[in-house]
């Protein structure tokens, strides 16, 4: 299973917010961020924190890919 966040990055355009300015108003470290540029897994504290920094929900922010079968 891979998760994108797509989502969030598209949050923070609309919102003309920067990743600096999400980091610092949610409190995650640069390597979180990293992670989150690299669809990377990330804990759900972090994603809490991220989602009280918006104010918004999970699904606002992340989506889960189905695996791919391969033939």
């Amino acid at each position: 299973m891979a998760v994108s966040y797509k989502k969030l990055f598209k949050l923070l355009i609309d919102r003309d917010m920067k990743k600096k300015e999400l980091k610092e108003l949610s409190g995650i470290r640069n390597s979180t961020m990293t992670k989150l540029a690299n669809n990377e897994n990330v804990t759900v504290e972090v994603m809490a924190k991220i989602c009280n920094a918006l104010n918004c929900s999970m699904d606002d922010v992340i989506e889960i890919l189905p695996d791919r079968e391969e033939k």
